[in-house]
């Protein structure tokens, strides 16, 4: 039987994300880590919602879109769970997404005036840093 996995998100306030993408994004962050393992059970909407002070609905919406794009199945009356990985999008799709995060990614930091090496570095670095890691 999967075990219940604590999700460890912070929602920012200040973030122009909404609440619901910012849960969206910290659930992907931890499948793409590898903090999430396939068949890991997800806390369920209410649990969610009171760990982070949110409305019910808002949790619903994000494990919905989650589960539309792949990345979590719904099992009738058991819950939520981390899904077998799979290409989730079309190539088009997945080309179409890249460019647009590129285009503002470039548009948010040309201000800043970092060499583009300093900038690749940083982003390999992130990149890095969200291999699958090991867990026990």
């Amino acid at each position: 039987m999967a075990r219940t996995i604590p999700l460890m998100i912070q929602i920012a306030t200040g973030d122009p994300r909404s609440i619901t993408q910012q849960i969206v994004d910290a659930v992907r962050r931890q499948i793409a880590a590898g903090e999430l393992a396939v068949g890991d059970q997800l806390p369920s909407v209410r649990g969610l919602a009171q760990q982070l002070m949110v409305n019910p609905n808002t949790v619903a919406k994000a494990y919905g879109e989650l589960s539309s794009e792949g990345w979590l199945d719904a099992r009738p009356g058991l819950g939520l769970y981390v899904a077998t990985p799979r290409q989730r999008l079309s190539d088009s799709e997945r080309e179409r997404r890249l460019d647009d995060a590129v285009q503002r990614f470039v548009s948010d930091v040309i201000g800043l005036a970092f060499p583009a090496e300093t900038l690749v570095a940083r982003v390999s670095e992130e990149l890095d840093a969200l291999r699958p890691k090991k867990r026990a």
